[in-house]
């Protein structure tokens, strides 16, 4: 039962993990005047509906009242999980910032 228990709890801690993750992403795209579901889409087309998406962008705060989330910050937090799809939007979106 304890390796069973140990697992749960891995996984609960990943899920929470990745919560946060997308609502770093979230909220980076409110901060830059930018759509989550659009670039998301951009990046995972097949992917239209994602719900824990749609709850961290419920979970978002107007930038006037956000903290600043780093650009370097939001790359390293999405190559942790593997999103390099959705880091290579990102980055184009970042350039385009840049011009």
């Amino acid at each position: 039962m304890y390796e069973k228990d140990l697992q749960e709890k891995i996984i609960e801690n990943f899920q929470r993990e990745e919560k946060m993750m997308i609502l770093v992403f979230a909220q980076w795209c409110v901060n830059h005047d930018l759509d989550p579901e659009e670039i998301y889409l951009k990046a995972y087309p097949d992917q239209a509906k994602n719900p824990a998406l749609k709850e961290a962008i419920q979970l978002t705060v107007p930038k006037e009242e956000a903290g600043e989330v780093p650009d370097q910050t939001l790359l390293g937090v999405l190559s942790l999980f593997g999103n390099d799809d959705l880091a290579f939007v990102v980055t184009e979106e970042m350039n385009k910032r840049k011009k």
